[in-house]
């Protein structure tokens, strides 16, 4: 049976409209019919661009068949976590507080408007980025199309949401503290948290100025890939950005992984994972073995350390960056004005001590994980996907130690800047999806999409869709 074209991958639509076996409108036509069908259920898109997206596909088939082909995201639609400014239209990042349309658009939706993309429109995100469970009384509650009983992750949730149900063939996140990784892994979808200051900033909502990163979500690896192939790069508007080259982060893609040496993390932090999902990660390191990879267990130094200053960095940052916010307090939920207040509580000398660790504690990893390994594997998620009952419960104290139970494999990649991919590889008992990790070394995002997708192209994890 044919596969619906609402569930091709990006890499397959990018093919069939190069090629003319089908149009954009036709794709984009598809994907705002099931936006239509499913956007009342789930709740994942904030604001839906329809007639705008159609031009756009108009204006790409134009020119595909003019022989002005711009690559393989030309035509191909997608969306967009409502962080990212796009000219005329408002940012909400998930509040009301804003009211204003963005002046200019952000250098990442322009580059993949330049690579020929079409909008779909805005999603859902927790209110301020402040969360990491998809929850927002702005826009009402996101739905994990897996069961509505459990959360969806965030705070780019509703680009989790979006790509899982087949809503959008890609979409753009952003990860501060595992906003992409979080919802990809609870959703089931491939996410990549690149290399801090590998994408531009510029335009888009920022939290902290030391971790915020931009990525992708997308049904596989290849997919990330080729979305990064627009939005990455060095822009003069954003200091962060580094003049490193890009690479084609799709070429010469191999289905086995022979000379490959993957070393699985041990130890603090990565200990302690639960019973349900240990197995799954147990799969995963059978087939890479399977394809030839070496692996071996290996101690991740600095990993627990960077954990505890990950925080000590950032919240003082997000209290400065949203300190003119937090005074309207009406305007925000009790539970974001706390977190967000929490960065006054942190000493200078701390947040300073924070800052001057960073690059030695970044080269200690760096010397002690890939000097012996070429891609570090650890788990997506260290216990299955909580429950909506469970992160609205009135015990503070829970959510708050379920919250760093969760985030204890996942923030230390955002003090350390590297990059991480989250990769889908099976299900929990109570039919919710699970992941692990590939990490790499700075601007080793080539890599990381080279083993995912060897992994993706011997399982079907990636294409399993929920019921709905």
């Amino acid at each position: 049976m044919d596969t619906p074209i609402t569930e091709w991958t990006i890499a397959k639509a990018g093919i069939a409209l190069r090629q003319g076996t089908i149009t954009s409108r036709e794709l984009t036509e598809a994907l705002l019919d099931r936006i239509a069908a499913l956007q009342p259920q789930l709740n994942c898109y904030i604001s839906v661009e329809g007639e705008r997206a159609l031009e756009m596909a108009d204006a790409a088939d134009t020119e595909i068949a003019a022989g002005r082909w711009r690559g393989p995201l030309h035509g191909v639609p997608m969306a967009h976590k409502d962080a990212f400014d796009r000219e005329g239209h408002v940012t909400t990042v998930g509040t009301r507080l804003f009211n204003e349309p963005a002046a200019v658009t952000s250098t990442a939706i322009q580059g993949l408007d330049d690579a020929g993309a079409v909008n779909l429109g805005a999603l859902h995100m927790d209110e301020l980025a402040a969360h990491g469970y998809g929850q927002n009384r702005n826009f009402g509650i996101c739905l994990n199309p897996w069961n509505a009983d459990h959360v969806i992750g965030g705070s780019s949730g509703g680009s989790g949401v979006a790509v899982v149900s087949r809503m959008a063939l890609g979409a753009l996140g952003g990860d501060t503290g595992g906003s992409v990784r979080i919802p990809a892994a609870m959703c089931g979808v491939t996410g990549l948290k690149p290399t801090l200051g590998r994408i531009s900033l510029h335009g888009a909502a920022r939290r902290s100025w030391s971790a915020d990163c931009p990525g992708p979500l997308a049904q596989t690896a290849e997919d990330c890939g080729l979305m990064m192939q627009a939005v990455a790069g060095f822009d003069p508007a954003d200091p962060i950005t580094r003049d490193v080259a890009v690479p084609d982060y799709t070429a010469d893609l191999t289905p086995d992984l022979q000379g490959f040496h993957i070393g699985i993390g041990v130890g603090p932090p990565f200990d302690d994972i639960h019973a349900d999902v240990a197995p799954l990660h147990a799969d995963a390191i059978a087939v890479f073995r399977d394809l030839g990879a070496t692996v071996t267990e290996i101690e991740v130094p600095g990993a627990a350390l960077a954990n505890d200053l990950q925080q000590t960095l950032i919240k003082p940052e997000i209290t400065m960056m949203m300190r003119d916010l937090l005074q309207r307090t009406s305007d925000i939920s009790p539970e974001v004005l706390g977190t967000q207040d929490e960065g006054n509580m942190v000493p200078a000398t701390r947040y300073l001590e924070a800052k001057a660790l960073r690059g030695p504690v970044l080269e200690e990893h760096v010397h002690g994980v890939y000097g012996k390994v070429d891609v570090l594997f650890t788990a997506g998620l260290s216990g299955p996907v909580p429950t909506v009952e469970e992160m609205s419960s009135s015990d503070v104290a829970a959510i708050s130690a379920r919250y760093r139970n969760d985030l204890r494999i996942i923030r230390f990649i955002n003090y350390l800047g590297t990059p991480a991919m989250s990769v889908p590889c099976g299900f929990t008992p109570d039919g919710l999806p699970n992941s692990f990790q590939l990490h790499g070394p700075p601007f080793a995002e080539k890599r990381l999409i080279e083993v995912a997708h060897a992994y993706q192209l011997a399982t079907n994890w990636h294409t399993r869709i929920p019921l709905l």
